[in-house]
């Protein structure tokens, strides 16, 4: 499309437009902007069309599009402005301003009457959206513009006026931005510069609202008294300049009230004076007279009480001006403060209310004297006239006074409302938040009552009151803790009484429930603390009888824990002492003396309080419980229960209705001193019909027949309390004494359910002492009852847990101790057993009891033996008669372990002779085996043990000792026998699964079957597969005698691991050291490798050697791997690190060094570690292993210096001599072997090759025969491959690789095989047959090095029988598996066949 046809397109439009045709105009415009899309005619005739269309989203797009593309040309923006005025879209309307200010700047310079007529559109628009600021900038931008058009000064003073007028607005805002007002007084100031006459009526009126403007801007306060000085020039018979400045002096006298008297009254008095000129040149206004009395009560008390100041005042202006409210205010206050007339003071208060339904402070003082003088009706009728026709968020005083007389008459539903009400017109209020707190209170919305005195403490730090209401509240909820540290946070600041008594209540709670859980040493600590803060609100109000029953119930309290516990710091003045004195310790008597003191106190205050009777019966009666030693005691402790049973009698006197004090009486008179049953079961009887649902006084009532041996009525009893509450604990121990008694099977079961209810001490014990006596009988461990009670109900943990409680609370049982300890060696807690049983000795040592003593002291000499302390075990047992066999077994092997073997057999010898059954003289005699056997009596132990097992009734551990010993000493023959005749016992579970595998696996390496140890262990796994020591024992013998599987040994170990975090320590290690058989390093796998798992290892057992033997292994591989790669070496240095541990370095000293030494001599450091062997000898000159280290190093020196020659016989001869110094090591004859090899001495090496298979055979190390048989038939091999004339090497080779494979399949002996094979005979068929068998191999046990090496051997064997399709499927399959360097070598053979 050309220009002209573009031009024609948009005549084509613009008529279209002009004929209506709306949609052809919008194809034309379409059609140009194909061509030209910054085309601006097109773009705003769309928009004109799609708005005549009514579309107005793409009208907007289209004209912003012609904006963005022309922005000073109109049409575009008058489109927008046309659009956003007809549209009613409220985001055009948010926009239509911003389009009006443009066309503001482009009619300015070209057409100024549209100009202004856009300004007032403007205008209106900041006016209704109140933006001020806006307005005036735009107003002054026309007067402006008219400035420059020279208009008339009348003009210029209509706009300023005008400006005024639209700016006034503003000063009723509650936020003023001062450049606003700067623009309203700067407009004041312009028209009053151009108004004209001056004076005249319109300057008068200008300059009226000038000061009032002025009066509102407090910060203007110069300009407002220039002003009002101004118009009193000009104006002088005007009042209203006079009426703002003594407003404005009142004001401010009132804000300066707190600062000095000399600027007070200065303000007051110009105040004052204004005011009198304004009154004298304006008599009959009231409003003066108003303000002469405001000013005169603001000026202070004296001015006040003068009746011809305020009062006067304040009635004149009254009467002047009737329905002038706030004169009748100020009157309320004048006869409610000064004449103390409160119905007058009422009366103006109304009458200032019904002339101003705004005025709050009127309408709430009217309210308050209506209620002060009981007139409730018209209190009410006031606030519900006002509320009814209050909005939401107002009225508060109202709603506020309604919501307390709501709270004061007990309707707190409507007292919440109305305060919720109130505190919507003022959220800030902590006065109303507190008031809504007390009626959430009162109708037990206890959560929202702490959250409302929680926002009130937030608004009012300083409030002590919300913070007492708030932990007040936690206490209600029995949420002590938190509510002893709010009490706290009040006493900090001050000695606030109710805080103190709720600080005490909490306290004491806290310690009651600790008791219940038999922590009685925290209780002490709280009661004490309790007693503290008490006895300082009793010296603050000592008058308040509550405070005394408080100090009783705390002192009291005291009598449930042990008496050497109760040991409480008490206030000197409470405990009858010198009061300048500091506190004073009581023991448990005096404690409770003292609380008998305050409830004395107490009744003193209140004599006619039954309650109090009640608690100073129970303090003597728990005085009466105490422990009395001597007879003196036991009869005064009769008087004190005469005592209680006279306090009971008195508070069933006053208060007969309350069963409580009836129940107390019956339990008082049944006690021992009394034992007035008759009157007792009255009492409890009475108790009941009292109260019927009573559980105490049932439960008490059967405990009264049981005692007189009614089985019968105390079941019925006992039933009746269960039936009413069945969580009381104390009736449950009923029914289980009953049970005890009759014999039933269900009494573990009962008493086992009183423990689970709650620590009771009766039941604690009756429990613990069945759970014992079940552990002794080891007839019934089979049973169901046995595996119910003990092993599925955890009654062993339980009992000593529950047990324990017992014995801190009462610590003079020696029959709880003696059962403690039982249950602690149960479960292995041999230091709590040892002091159970010798706090139970110490117990019975006091008293006659010789067959208990005796038992207790076995008790703890086999807890001495469990715990190590030998000799004092046998000390222990000598103590005892020595006539119960489990003593004289004891004794023996207290003997046996501190050393002394005769005494230890002498022991057991008596102990055999004391033996009754067959089963106890076999574990004896196994006894005296194991003795005999350690005195290297080796017949006599084998004859013992053999007569164990012709015994009747013949045990496994004879057997197993039996089997050991053959083991032990290498004979097969008779560790086979024995473990046939174990295995014939059955099936076993458990450690004898593990025990009975360990000894097959043991026995069938002594027989050289290392392949079958593996296969047994594998077999225990596969029939015990949950059983973790049967993990842990096949990943510990696959690396030892199987390592082909050392994965699958490593994964053994894994499972163990998991399964297991006992059996985890040591598996971790076996996982560790099989990855290091299968070479698993970080090359490989950098999150599973040995150095990993090691790592992990020694974090777990810092102190084994043995992990930190791996560790340091699994460093030398990681190194080793490095060397072989051609890298550096990652861990540089730790030789010397590892050498300084000192678990390692203690056990393992000369493999350390070994492992240090071969590790700096890879690293080609030859000076370290000869430096490293000559600073240990010079510590330990006579080592044989450091000095072979030391050989070794200087050796390699030699060779490295001399570039491979041959060595001196002198030299060889040395090394000779410091190998033999080391017999039994292994890796010094493979050594010396590998320095024959080098120096040619081939039947040397052969010899010490054999010498190292001996010793490994002697040894029995199977991985040591295998490394010698490999190393023996590698060094055979070299002189085949030489071709070397003779057998003698071929020979030796089959040989060695032979007896390789007798002990396990390893793939490098089949490869020296088939290389020997190659040698021999490198064209025949069964060298193929050879070396296939270890390249085409689907197994990946077999090493990739021993693949690749038989690939190549392979290869050259089919190159030299042509055998090209072979060929071809050997590539094939090194292609397959990436490998590049059998395919190179394939080139090069067939390059230089070629």
């Amino acid at each position: 499309m050309s220009g002209k046809e573009v031009k024609s397109a948009l005549k084509s439009a613009k008529e279209a437009i002009k004929n209506k045709e709306f949609k052809e105009a919008l194809k034309q415009c379409k059609a140009v902007l194909k061509l030209d899309k910054k085309n601006y005619n097109a773009w705003v005739f769309i928009g004109l069309a799609a708005s005549e269309l009514e579309q107005p989203d793409q009208s907007q797009s289209a004209y912003k599009k012609a904006v963005e593309l022309e922005p000073e040309q109109l049409l575009a923006w008058q489109g927008l402005a046309n659009l956003y005025e007809k549209t009613d879209q409220w985001d055009f309307k948010v926009e239509l301003p911003n389009v009006y200010q443009k066309l503001v700047e482009l009619y300015a310079s070209s057409d100024k009457k549209k100009c202004y007529e856009v300004i007032k559109k403007l205008t209106e628009i900041y006016q209704s959206d109140k933006e001020y600021l806006k307005l005036a900038k735009v107003w002054q931008q026309l007067i402006q513009l008219k400035k420059e058009e020279a208009v008339d000064k009348k003009e210029l003073l209509e706009l300023w006026q005008q400006l005024t007028q639209l700016l006034s607005d503003c000063l009723n805002e509650e936020e003023q931005d001062n450049e606003i007002q700067q623009h309203l007084i700067s407009a004041f100031e312009n028209a009053m510069v151009l108004m004209d006459p001056v004076p005249g009526e319109k300057h008068m009126k200008m300059s009226t609202d000038y000061v009032r403007c002025l009066s509102k801007l407090p910060q203007e306060e110069a300009k407002m008294k220039e002003a009002c000085e101004s118009m009193l020039s000009h104006y002088p018979s005007q009042s209203y300049p006079l009426e703002v400045l003594g407003s404005h002096y009142l004001k401010t006298g009132k804000i300066l009230l707190n600062m000095c008297c000399f600027s007070t009254f200065n303000f007051s008095f110009l105040a004052l004076c204004s005011l009198l000129k304004a009154a004298t040149k304006n008599p009959n206004c009231g409003e003066y007279y108003f303000l002469l009395g405001q000013l005169y009560w603001g000026m202070g008390e004296e001015t006040r009480k003068d009746r011809s100041k305020a009062h006067t005042h304040l009635l004149k202006a009254a009467k002047l001006d009737p329905h002038l409210g706030s004169a009748f205010r100020y009157l309320g206050h004048y006869y409610r403060e000064i004449a103390n007339d409160r119905g007058r003071a009422r009366g103006c208060y109304k009458k200032a209310f019904e002339l101003d339904n705004e005025d709050a402070e009127s309408g709430a003082a009217s309210v308050d004297l209506s209620m002060e003088q009981e007139d409730m009706e018209t209190a009410l009728a006031t606030l519900e006239s006002v509320i009814e026709k209050a909005t939401p968020g107002s009225a508060k005083w109202a709603w506020m006074r309604r919501g307390l007389y709501y709270l004061k008459v007990g309707e707190h539903q409507q007292a919440t409302a109305d305060l919720q009400a109130a505190l919507r017109a003022d959220p800030e209020d902590w006065v109303c938040w507190e008031c809504l707190g007390e009626a959430y209170l009162n109708r037990r919305s206890f959560t929202a009552a702490l959250k409302a005195f929680g926002k009130a403490h937030q608004l009012q730090p300083s409030s002590i009151y919300s913070v007492y209401q708030a932990a007040a509240i936690k206490q209600t909820l029995g949420k002590f803790k938190e509510a002893v540290a709010e009490y706290l946070q009040i006493t900090a600041q001050q000695d606030y009484v109710p805080a103190l008594k709720g600080l005490g209540e909490c306290q004491l709670s806290l310690a009651k429930s600790l008791m219940e859980d038999c922590r009685d040493g925290g209780a002490i600590d709280l009661i004490q603390q309790a007693i503290q803060n008490l006895f300082k609100a009793v010296e603050l109000r000592p008058d308040l009888s509550c405070l005394w029953k408080l100090l009783g119930d705390a002192c009291t309290a005291v009598s449930t824990v042990s008496p050497n516990r109760a040991q409480v710091l008490v206030p000197a003045p409470l405990a009858g002492l010198d009061p300048n004195s500091q506190s004073h310790m009581l023991n448990q008597a005096q404690t409770l003396k003292v609380g008998e003191r305050c409830y004395a106190h107490a009744l003193k205050l209140m004599s006619e309080a039954p309650s109090l009777w009640y608690d100073l019966g129970l303090n003597y009666y728990r005085q009466a419980s105490l422990p009395s030693p001597t007879e003196g005691d036991q009869n005064s402790q009769s008087l004190v229960l005469e005592k209680a049973q006279q306090c009971l009698k008195k508070a069933i006197m006053m208060d007969s209705g309350n069963h409580s004090y009836w129940n107390a009486l019956g339990v008082i008179s049944m006690n021992k001193g009394l034992e007035n049953y008759a009157l007792a079961q009255h009492c409890f009887i009475k108790s009941i019909q009292v109260e019927p649902n009573n559980v105490v006084a049932w439960t008490n009532l059967g405990t009264l027949y049981l005692k007189k041996d009614n089985i019968e009525l105390a079941h019925e009893a006992f039933k009746i309390a269960q039936s009413l509450e069945p969580l009381y604990v104390n009736c449950w121990i009923g029914q289980a004494l009953i049970a005890e008694r009759v014999g039933s099977y269900d009494t573990m079961d009962l008493f086992r359910h009183t423990t689970e209810l709650s620590t009771h001490m009766e039941g604690v014990k009756g429990y613990a002492y069945w759970v014992c006596s079940t552990l002794l009988d080891k007839s019934n461990r089979d049973t169901e009852l046995y595996r119910y009670n003990i092993v599925q109900m955890n009654a062993i943990s339980a009992a000593q847990v529950a047990l324990s409680k017992y014995t801190e609370r009462i610590q003079s049982d020696p029959e709880a101790f003696i059962m403690l300890g039982y249950l602690n060696e149960h479960l292995q807690l041999k230091r709590q057993a040892l002091q159970a049983y010798q706090r139970a000795v110490e117990l019975l040592q006091s008293t006659s009891s010789t067959e208990e003593l005796a038992f207790a002291v076995g008790s703890y000499g086999r807890a001495l033996c469990t715990s190590g302390q030998w000799e004092e075990a046998v000390h222990a047992y000598k103590s005892t008669p020595l006539q119960e066999l489990s003593d004289l077994a004891g004794v023996a092997l207290a003997y046996c372990r501190a050393g002394l073997i005769p005494e230890s057999i002498s022991a057991y010898e008596r102990a055999l002779a004391v033996a009754s059954s067959e089963k106890e003289k076999a574990y004896i005699l196994t006894a005296l085996a194991l003795l005999q056997h350690r005195q290297g009596n080796l017949d006599s132990a084998k004859t013992l043990l053999f007569k164990c097992s012709m015994l009747k009734e013949p045990i496994s551990e004879s057997l197993l000792c039996l089997c050991a010993l053959g083991l032990v000493h290498g004979d097969a023959t008779l560790a086979a026998a024995a473990l046939t005749e174990l295995l014939k016992q059955g099936s076993a579970s458990g450690s004898v699964v593990e025990q009975r595998c360990l000894l097959t696996c043991t026995l069938l390496a002594l027989q050289g079957n290392y392949s079958a140890v593996q296969r047994e262990a594998s077999r225990a796994v596969h029939s015990n597969p949950g059983n973790p020591s049967l993990w842990a024992l096949l990943s510990r013998v696959v690396p030892q005698y199987y390592p082909r599987k050392a994965n699958g040994g490593a994964m053994a170990g894994h499972v163990a691991c998991l399964s297991s975090m006992t059996q985890g320590k040591r598996a971790l290690l076996y996982s560790g050291v099989n990855q290091l058989a299968s070479g698993r390093h970080s090359g490989e796998d950098r999150h599973r490798n040995a150095l990993k798992t090691l790592q992990r290892a020694v974090l777990l057992c810092p102190d084994d050697p043995a992990a930190w033997a791996g560790l340091m292994a699994a460093c030398h591989t990681e190194n080793t791997s490095c060397y072989l790669s051609g890298s550096a070496p990652c861990r540089q240095g730790m030789e010397k690190i590892l050498m300084s541990v000192r678990p390692l370095a203690q056990t393992l000293e000369g493999w350390v060094l070994q492992q240090a030494v071969t590790g700096l001599v890879m690293g080609g450091q030859l000076e370290e570690a000869e430096a490293l062997c000559s600073q240990v000898l010079n510590v330990s000159p006579e080592h044989p292993a450091v000095m072979l280290a030391l050989r070794q190093v200087q050796c390699q020196r030699l060779l490295v210096a001399n570039g491979g020659t041959v060595l001196p016989d002198s030299v060889m001869e040395q090394l000779n001599n410091t190998v033999m110094m080391n017999p039994t090591n292994l890796g010094a004859w493979h050594w010396l072997a590998e320095v024959y090899r080098s120096q040619g001495l081939l039947v040397q090496a052969v010899m010490a090759y054999r010498q190292s298979l001996q010793l490994a055979s002697q040894l029995g190390l199977h991985s040591s025969q295998v490394t010698s048989l490999l190393r023996l038939a590698l060094l055979a091999l070299g002189p085949c491959m030489a071709d070397v004339p003779g057998n003698d090497w071929k020979d030796l080779v089959l040989e060695a690789t032979t007896e390789v494979l007798k002990l396990g399949s390893f793939p490098m002996a089949l490869l020296f095989q088939a290389l020997l094979q190659y040698v021999t005979k490198m064209a025949a068929r069964e060298t193929r047959r050879l070396l296939e068998r270890l390249v085409y191999v689907s197994s990946q046990d077999f090493p990739v090095t021993v693949v690749q090496v038989a690939s190549w051997y392979l290869l050259r064997h089919l190159h030299a029988k042509n055998d090209d399709e072979l060929i071809n499927v050997l590539l094939e399959r090194a292609k397959m598996n990436r490998d590049q360097r059998l395919l190179k070598f394939h080139s090069l053979l067939a390059s230089s066949s070629s």
